[in-house]
């Protein structure tokens, strides 16, 4: 097989559901702009060299639904030559896209594709717009489809995760992020152009557009003033909004060529695709999946957890992350871990999760002039997966 590089990688910032910034920016406009956007950046690529598109996208509906993998490579004004396809699998929804782009350019079915991940939950909120469990199917097996809320209470009470824990955690990320923030270290940010309909004294509405350049959802905080919120999922459990994810809208795009497309054009690679795996786990503590996937990753590729130098591991809740990295062993390296905060402070974008961690890595890692990095996250339904990539 032939060898995969990456040789670009970006996201557009992470806003509140329905609060935030993109509340009324359309799914397509934000995934065309990025898709768009990581082509102009990238030194002697025209979208007549891409062959193909992959968007990975959690709940594909509505307004992000039909094809958008294909309508987005269109609305991103890429040839018609350009194919495109829409992946699912949930909360990896984005790995999966850049896995699947790598793997068509390892097989040599592609030359230049793109990776890319979507989620507007301002638009389809979690579950989707019409969720319809099979009915004999979830009397016998609840599990797969109870709240993921529900999941993070049973992983904390099953592997003594202490509220206490999960608030430092929590507070830990939005230091973090609002850290990095303020020092303009989310290098992978491309500032995004938003709408929003303003109501006018004729009682119309006049569209407008203005530019975000920060994710709007990190919000400084103590452990002591988290532990003044009310849990959410269960009245004697301990998972509350503040040490949860936030529901985001966001888009990311990374870009993936041959050694010889490369070569040809005189495209500068950043990155190696090194090794992507998923593994299953009980649905009814779904959180754990990267204590299994990243293990299983590291075999794949012939590494050990100590050869990696940033961890991306997207915190879902703060009970799963928390569990996941005292048991793989590296809460002693929490200086490798989510440098620049995660998904409690900076949202999680269901279907762009996996494709924005991968842009937050590799930024990351040129960071802290760093070799391997690894993403990874739980997935709803009770898996794992994580990618391993290099840096070049």
């Amino acid at each position: 097989m032939r060898d995969v590089y990456i040789v670009q990688s970006v996201r557009t910032p992470g806003c509140k559901q329905k609060k935030g910034l993109f509340n009324q920016t359309r799914p397509e406009e934000l995934i065309s702009f990025i898709m768009k956007s990581a082509v102009e950046r990238t030194k002697n690529l025209e979208p007549e060299h891409l062959d193909d598109v992959m968007v990975g996208c959690a709940f594909p509906e509505a307004e992000q639904g039909l094809n958008i993998g294909r309508v987005a490579s269109q609305m991103a004004g890429f040839p018609d030559k350009v194919s495109g396809a829409t992946v699912n699998r949930f909360c990896a929804s984005g790995i999966e896209a850049i896995a699947l782009a790598s793997m068509r350019v390892q097989m040599g079915w592609s030359d230049v594709t793109i990776g890319a991940g979507l989620e507007s939950m301002s638009f389809v909120p979690m579950t989707g717009l019409n969720p319809r469990p099979h009915p004999e199917f979830s009397r016998t097996n609840p599990e797969m489809f109870i709240s993921m809320g529900i999941t993070a209470e049973n992983v904390a009470s099953r592997y003594n995760i202490s509220r206490e824990d999960q608030d430092i955690f929590a507070a830990n990320s939005q230091a973090k992020a609002a850290k990095a923030r303020d020092n303009g270290l989310f290098t992978e940010i491309v500032p995004t152009p938003a709408t929003k309909y303003v109501k006018q004294e004729d009682g119309t509405y006049k569209k407008e557009t203005f530019i975000v350049e920060h994710d709007d959802g990190i919000r400084v905080s103590s452990a002591e003033g988290l532990g003044k919120l009310r849990t959410v999922f269960s009245a004697a459990g301990s998972v509350t909004a503040g040490n949860s994810s936030q529901t985001t809208d966001g888009a990311a795009a990374t870009i993936i060529a041959s050694k010889e497309k490369c070569d040809e054009l005189g495209l500068e690679p950043i990155a190696k695709f090194v090794s992507y795996t998923t593994i299953g786990c009980k649905s009814d503590e779904m959180g754990v999946g990267p204590l299994y996937a990243i293990p299983k990753v590291l075999e794949q590729a012939g590494l050990s957890i100590d050869d990696i130098d940033i961890f991306e591991i997207n915190e879902a809740f703060a009970s799963q992350a928390l569990y996941c990295i005292r048991e793989l062993g590296i809460e002693k390296v929490m200086d490798k871990i989510n440098i620049h905060g995660g998904a409690i402070a900076l949202g999680h974008p269901l279907g762009c999760t996996g494709a924005k961690l991968t842009a937050t890595c590799l930024a990351n890692l040129k960071e802290v002039n760093g070799r391997y990095g690894i993403v990874s996250m739980c997935i709803g339904g009770g898996m794992g997966a994580a990618a391993i990539f290099e840096r070049l």
